[in-house]
């Protein structure tokens, strides 16, 4: 048997209101030890929390949910007094003294998880709630904590199960007249399967952008402009601008959003060669900074162009656009383009905001964003990679299903698939999964 877990549920500081919960086969007996009785299940009662000598410490409501019909699937107290820090600690003090144990961060979800009472993009989805930044990320979250992500992840599954009965048992009953899977209709319908997953994907792609946005990037040689871009995106002075080569020496950071998209925009130090030991460092950290980008925008000065290229420079994987800053100096009329090596070159000035209008909307397409209209529900990388996985998996199965001499290979086939399809909903998990993602929750939920 579990043990009882209790917590502090409400946000640190002082409040109106304050909560403290408790789950677990002893939330019965702490309500009566601490209240006096146990309120009849999901009512809310009036109530004085006494410590051990009876001493009053507070009087709130009392609300008990009995197992399995509460949020964690097991018998659940809710305390809710003054939202005083103090206060709170003496009631959860107590609580502790009276058999609970402190929750661990997640733990409430984690419990519903385990009881059934949620699937993991649920659980998933309620953290995303809670952290929620814009409108469009909250909407997205309460989607999936509605089941819409989870809902299309068991429709796969039900396919997939469906289509591997019919074919395991067209291998274990030879005899029977059973059309196998090895037919171009069967392919088809792997195919169509493929597709559609696919279009589940993109979608899952939309929910992953809003919930974790883009990190940007800005770097190149000294005074190209790269802090006055900073300070352009974002809408004020974030960075400082001098014509002193150099000014900045640490990464600064800014978070904006473009029609529903987070963008963590990066200024960085210039890259040159320097014999100042802060500046050496900015450029180090500048370097490492360029390795994790999701997106580089590589300044350059119009007047005279600088190649993203650097004896010490390792770019990194993510998209690379050049922008030619300054164009107010050269006269060159604001554009978008394609160079020699496929990079995507942007002219514009920061100084007069010409073609910044441009640099927006190309962000926005190279990261795939379509904009909020089209985000179904909230979604997370580790989803996407296992999403990724369904379709390749998919992939393999058409090309077997397109034999007629490896029915047991395409069984295989379609098991595989549906592995990854069951991480992203729980139903295949491993412990080093599970308490990476509950770690991630507050204390108290």
């Amino acid at each position: 048997m579990l043990d009882t877990i209790a917590a502090i549920a409400t946000a640190p500081g002082i409040g109106a209101i304050g909560i403290v919960r408790v789950s677990g086969p002893a939330a019965a007996q702490v309500a009566i030890q601490l209240c006096g009785d146990l309120p009849a299940p999901r009512r809310a009662v009036l109530r004085r929390f006494r410590d051990t000598r009876g001493e009053l410490i507070d009087q709130g409501l009392v609300i008990f949910s009995p197992g399995p019909a509460s949020y964690t699937g097991e018998d659940v107290l809710e305390l809710q007094g003054h939202g005083g820090p103090v206060v709170l600690d003496l009631v959860l003090n107590r609580v502790l003294a009276l058999g609970a144990r402190p929750a661990r961060a997640g733990e409430f979800s984690e419990r519903a998880f385990l009881n059934g009472r949620l699937d993991l993009t649920q659980a998933e989805a309620v953290a995303d709630l809670i952290r929620s930044h814009s409108a469009t990320q909250a909407r997205l979250a309460a989607r999936s904590l509605s089941g819409v992500f989870a809902r299309r992840i068991a429709a796969f599954q039900s396919q997939l199960t469906r289509l591997r009965v019919h074919l395991e048992a067209s291998l274990d009953f030879p005899d029977e007249d059973l059309d196998p899977l090895t037919t171009a209709r069967h392919a088809s319908e792997l195919t169509e399967l493929r597709q559609s997953l696919q279009a589940l994907r993109a979608s899952a792609h939309q929910g992953e952008l809003i919930r974790d946005g883009l990190l940007v990037v800005i770097a190149g040689a000294p005074n190209v402009g790269k802090s006055s871009l900073l300070n352009a995106l974002a809408g004020q002075d974030r960075a400082i601008v001098t014509p002193v080569p150099g000014t900045t020496r640490d990464l600064l950071h800014a978070d904006i959003t473009l029609d529903g998209l987070p963008l963590r925009l990066v200024d960085t130090a210039g890259l040159r060669v320097s014999t100042d030991p802060v500046e050496q460092e900015g450029i180090r950290r500048a370097q490492a900074q360029i390795g994790t980008a999701d997106h580089l925008l590589w300044l350059t000065d119009d007047r005279n162009p600088q190649p993203p290229v650097s004896d010490t420079l390792v770019l990194p994987a993510a998209r690379i656009t050049l922008v030619h800053n300054k164009i107010d100096l050269t006269g060159r009329a604001a554009g978008c383009w394609q160079d020699d090596s496929d990079t995507t070159a942007i002219a514009c000035s920061v100084h007069s905001g010409a073609g910044l209008d441009l640099l927006r909307s190309h962000l926005k397409a190279a990261a795939g964003y379509r904009g909020p209209e089209h985000g179904e529900f909230s979604a997370r990388r580790r989803h996407l990679y296992a999403l990724d996985r369904g379709i390749a998996g998919l992939q393999a199965a058409v090309e077997l299903a397109h034999r007629r001499d490896a029915p047991e290979l395409l069984a295989e086939a379609l098991r595989l698939v549906q592995q990854p399809l069951g991480e992203i909903t729980g139903e295949v998990s491993a412990d080093d999964l599970l308490g990476q993602i509950f770690s991630e929750f507050c204390i108290g939920k």
